[in-house]
């Protein structure tokens, strides 16, 4: 069973996002909740190779940790995919404008790592899969300003990264999965 296939049985529909076909290629479309803006990735895998996660639908775990380190944050969503010739994890966080700190981002993006890793341990142990999501690349993006872009964003070639966890920047509403996913740190 592959990775991905492990992830659909243990995650709820409820926490995941489905693609949309769209002139006969995949796209997802990203919506925070309570929020009047959205974010469309065009370009998509198929679906047994891809599952979207709205990240911050994980309980925080306020309840254990005190959270002085920002610990109990989530990011948006997680994007998981396994195309056969690449692994890629996905770390989104949205703002519609410029939005907060980049502690506080950062706090986010690590908080969804944190969710993958309980994923991980979870698919090893409990599915005895020992390699389960293992050798995935990790992209960190922070996308901005999402409302004032209708039309599709150009892809600039030379990464945007900022702090330890080296976070691609972006800002507008419609992107290609490939140009997240080949941005090299």
């Amino acid at each position: 069973m592959s990775d991905i296939a492990i992830l659909k049985e243990m995650i709820k529909d409820t926490a995941t996002v489905s693609l949309e076909e769209r002139k006969g290629k995949k796209q997802v479309i990203l919506k925070e909740p309570d929020a009047n803006y959205s974010v469309t990735i065009d370009g998509m895998p198929d679906d047994e190779q891809v599952i979207v996660i709205k990240a911050d639908a994980f309980t925080s775990p306020k309840a254990v940790f005190i959270d002085s380190k920002g610990e109990c944050k989530r990011a948006d969503f997680v994007i998981i995919a396994d195309t056969g010739t690449k692994k890629v994890i996905l770390y989104i966080e949205m703002k519609a404008g410029k939005g907060e700190s980049e502690k506080h981002i950062i706090a986010q993006l690590k908080g969804a790592k944190c969710f993958v890793a309980y994923c991980r341990e979870i698919g090893q142990l409990f599915w005895n899969q020992p390699n389960f999501l293992k050798d995935y690349d990790d992209r960190a993006v922070s996308i901005k300003n999402i409302k004032l872009s209708k039309k599709k964003t150009r892809f600039d070639p030379t990464p945007h990264f900022f702090s330890e966890i080296q976070i691609l920047k972006r800002n507008g509403s419609f992107f290609q999965f490939n140009d997240l996913i080949q941005c090299q740190r």
